[in-house]
């Protein structure tokens, strides 16, 4: 059998994978004293609750900052699953999208899960259906299923491994070294890069995020030369043209490390601009440069920020801790076979003591 090709359309399909229905749900901007109100509310909420908000860089500024006043994180989704599964508190409030909710309740079947707006999706995630994915997986018996973390709890059920963009590098390296074939999914930019890093044989999905496939290699070129001594950094969702010129590639603790550590005064940043929030608060005196998402005549789907990522409020926030909707819940036997590719990963990153490390790195060099 062939490899199934499945390219992601359902982004502009109707209903909640619509980008248009996604960017129609993005809450109005906040005046100043609305936001400190609705913070307040939040906080006090995520109290009496005795909850804990565990955010993604991508998601708005207001989201993070309380994240962080209240005890809880603001990180990739590698430490978002680590963070969930070992905090004490009974609720755990995701703001991301819905496979992080997914894979906190997975992890943490015990602990209510609680998210903003159930309708945060991911292309990633939709353009992966299970029962497709299986059948692939049906096809190839010899290979290890090695799945990224965008994906819904069905798809990790068949996974062997679940990986995220700090430690895929390190895992399939190790896989192939123990003669392992992978059969990857569902992000191609990512798989391709993995693969000419590790020399490991991958059959892979046919996918890519609708955020970083829109970064455009030769108007980046074009912007490289107005700065030419900006750093460039880029998250491996991003096209081969993209990754080819980047000075460090990784996930987003890598890029934040690499902005606060580099020695550049610029940066251009290939990745979902919800980082640059973080990013400016732990190195205020560095210039941020978002990376091209398109050309001339052309249009993104975009504009370098996730439409479902930015659905997330602080109103949100609220409502579901009010009222109890956007609970996440995850039948057996699939939360039961999905924990075991994502416990797999962690007790990996755990023994080989992996942090939130880069892929590429090499700080300024070409």
């Amino acid at each position: 059998m062939d490899q199934v090709l499945f390219d992601y359309t359902r982004q502009d399909a109707a209903g909640e994978s619509c980008t248009a229905h996604a960017w129609a749900k993005v809450p109005a901007p906040l005046t100043p004293d609305q936001r400190v109100a609705l913070k307040a509310r939040a906080a006090a909420l995520l109290k009496a609750h005795n909850a804990v908000l565990v955010a993604h860089y991508y998601v708005d500024g207001d989201l993070q900052d309380l994240a962080w006043e209240t005890g809880g994180i603001v990180s990739d989704s590698l430490e978002m699953a680590r963070f969930g599964r070992d905090h004490a508190a009974q609720t755990l409030v995701v703001a991301g999208v819905r496979f992080m909710g997914e894979s906190a309740k997975i992890l943490s079947p015990e602990k209510r899960v609680l998210m903003p707006d159930l309708d945060a999706t991911c292309s990633l995630d939709l353009g992966c259906p299970a029962d497709e994915f299986a059948a692939f997986c049906d096809a190839h018996p010899d290979r290890q299923v090695v799945v990224y973390a965008n994906t819904s709890a069905a798809v990790k059920a068949r996974a062997d491994w679940m990986v995220t963009s700090s430690c895929a590098l390190d895992i399939v390296a190790d896989l192939h070294a123990k003669g392992e074939k992978i059969l990857w999914a569902p992000d191609r930019h990512l798989g391709r890069y993995i693969q000419e890093q590790t020399g490991a044989d991958m059959l892979m999905w046919n996918g890519a995020c609708i955020v970083h496939d829109e970064f455009k290699g030769l108007e980046l070129d074009l912007l490289r030369e107005q700065h030419p001594d900006a750093m460039i950094l880029v998250h491996p969702e991003s096209p081969k043209s993209v990754v080819e010129m980047a000075h460090v590639v990784g996930s987003t603790s890598a890029l934040i490390k690499a902005v606060v550590e580099g020695t550049a005064k610029e940066y251009i940043v290939a990745t979902d601009n919800g980082i640059l929030h973080r990013m400016r608060q732990l190195a205020p005196g560095k210039t941020l440069i978002e990376a091209p998402t398109a050309g001339n005549a052309a249009s993104c789907k975009s504009c370098a920020h996730c439409p479902w990522m930015a659905m997330n409020a602080l109103q949100g926030i609220i409502d579901c801790l009010e009222t109890g909707q956007g609970e996440i819940e995850v039948a057996e036997p699939v939360r039961g076979q999905a924990a075991g590719c994502i416990e797999r990963m962690l007790d990996f990153v755990a023994a080989h003591k992996l942090k939130a490390a880069g892929m590429k790195s090499g700080i300024g060099a070409a």
